[in-house]
């Protein structure tokens, strides 16, 4: 029998122990967590990542005393909890495990913004073919601001929610060569929400053109209406429609990561379910609010703009787009902290993607400038119908969020006036007394109820004195009226 000599056995032991260090698994981190990225400021944020069961963490950063010590679970998961501050100055992050170290530089405390929805919350700056974004050329031109960053989740779907998004653009800092491919609606919205702040700010982006409701919402909430079962569907194909897809691919990787609040512009891929929408829409905001973890964030959203939809003269069924429109509108009552943009003077006729996103970002950052950051004179709500009073053949309109009283620049139109046959006829309005709409027709001498901007294409005429437009409405809550001919 031969023994080993020690040298045999000081080699094979010097063997093992490489080999051990080579099987132990690596720290890492998921991609939003990175070098440049923008963390919540003032706050508790949270850093997550991967390791071996019961692997030992340090973490130290360049803003905190002491370094913090953790350990990954059994499965290997770890997270921590870490404070942030108001410091502008830019932060370095290091993360070592048994076998590695992890460095994050250019990190920046600033606002950071989830924006989401489907096509026109995904248009780039250089637009669409064919499809342009009014004042693309000079907001290229200005894109040089270090302190304005995206990241941006890839289109992509999955059955199960994953752990970390597969496709992705890293955080960068925006510049007239990456402009171009961001989201002109983030862009404007996170351009001048920085410029007034004097802050950084973060926008995470991930939205999918053609995207249901459903595609973003889980499977434990969606559960909750039908039950669900996809795993015999093929995820490649129209999977911006699969629900629960793009939730478990494109918002699942991102919880925890900390954020202020979210941007959604959505809606059109399900105009013709509005009453659906009006379940589904608040769900989805519930199950988020409920994932993250951090209270009621804002979750201001866009309503659909007016738009041929094949055919601007379907008028009582639900493939006229404003009972859409109104769902969107009655969801603001169902979802806390939530706020509303009005489109109805900016959209096009046959154009669905509307140039204007620039007008869109500004409506939405006067929601957060008002609501979020305590700039209270600063006007965020558009004028709601409120009530109506029957006197003799006309009908008065009174409004909500309209204390400095409506406009409109030249002749009311787009409203429509019945009596108890449901047939509306076009009628001509005025505004009275700065606050109040009247409505007449010489055809309805009995008049019982009022409808405006009731179509798939409308340009909206009423305004308030800052220029924000009425939603589309009806006092009615009729199912079957019609329209004269």
């Amino acid at each position: 029998m031969n023994v080993p000599n020690n040298t045999s056995v000081l080699w094979l032991v010097v063997i093992l122990l490489v080999f051990v260090e080579y099987m132990q698994a690596e720290v890492k981190l998921p991609a939003i967590v990175s070098s440049n990225m923008v963390l919540q400021r003032n706050t508790t944020v949270v850093l997550w990542g991967w390791a071996d069961a019961n692997e030992k963490i340090k973490i130290e950063t360049s803003w905190l005393e002491k370094p913090l010590d953790i350990r990954a679970n059994k499965e290997g998961n770890w997270r921590v909890e870490v404070q942030t501050t108001n410091d502008k100055q830019a932060q370095t992050i290091n993360i070592k495990g048994a076998s590695n170290t992890i460095t994050l530089e250019n990190v920046v405390f600033g606002e950071v913004w989830l924006c989401s929805g489907q096509s026109n919350m995904e248009q780039p700056i250089k637009g669409y073919i064919g499809q342009p974004v009014l004042g693309a050329n000079m907001a290229i031109a200005k894109a040089n601001n270090p302190n304005l960053r995206f990241f941006i989740v890839q289109a992509n779907g999955s059955k199960t929610p994953l752990k970390d998004v597969k496709e992705f653009r890293a955080w960068e800092a925006v510049t007239p060569n990456t402009v171009v491919e961001l989201s002109a609606l983030a862009y404007f919205y996170g351009q001048q929400l920085q410029e007034i702040l004097d802050v950084p700010v973060g926008i995470i982006q991930t939205s999918w053109g053609g995207s249901v409701v459903q595609a973003w919402i889980s499977k434990e909430m969606i559960n909750n209406y039908w039950e669900l079962n996809i795993e015999k569907v093929d995820i490649t194909k129209k999977t911006k429609q699969i629900p629960t897809a793009l939730y478990n691919a494109m918002i699942h990787p991102l919880i925890p990561y900390t954020i202020k609040g979210a941007l959604w512009y959505q809606g059109e891929s399900d105009h013709k379910k509005p009453n659906k929408y009006k379940q589904l829409f608040p769900s989805m905001v519930k199950d988020w609010r409920s994932r993250w973890n951090i209270g009621d964030f804002p979750f201001y959203y866009v309503q659909i703009s007016p738009y041929w939809y094949d055919n601007h003269e379907i008028y009582h069924t639900t493939d006229n787009s404003a009972f859409m429109r109104e769902a969107q509108l009655q969801c603001l009552d169902l979802i806390p902290n939530s706020g509303i943009v009005i489109t109805m003077d900016i959209g096009k006729e046959y154009l669905i993607h509307l140039p204007n996103k620039k007008e869109v970002a500004d409506r939405l950052l006067y929601h957060a400038l008002n609501k979020t950051y305590g700039f209270h004179m600063v006007d965020y709500a558009s004028p709601f119908y409120k009530s109506h009073k029957v006197q003799g053949d006309e009908i008065v309109l009174s409004f909500e969020n309209a204390e400095r009283g409506l406009y409109t620049d030249g002749e009311l139109k787009g409203f429509e006036i019945a009596g108890k046959d449901r047939v509306f006829y076009p009628a001509i309005a005025r505004i009275v007394k700065h606050s109040n709409v009247v409505v007449r027709s010489d055809l309805v001498p009995n008049p019982v109820a009022v409808r405006y901007g009731w179509s798939n294409w409308v340009v909206g005429t009423l305004f308030d004195t800052y220029l924000l437009p009425a939603s589309s409405f009806r006092t009615d809550k009729w199912e079957n009226a019609t329209r004269f001919k």
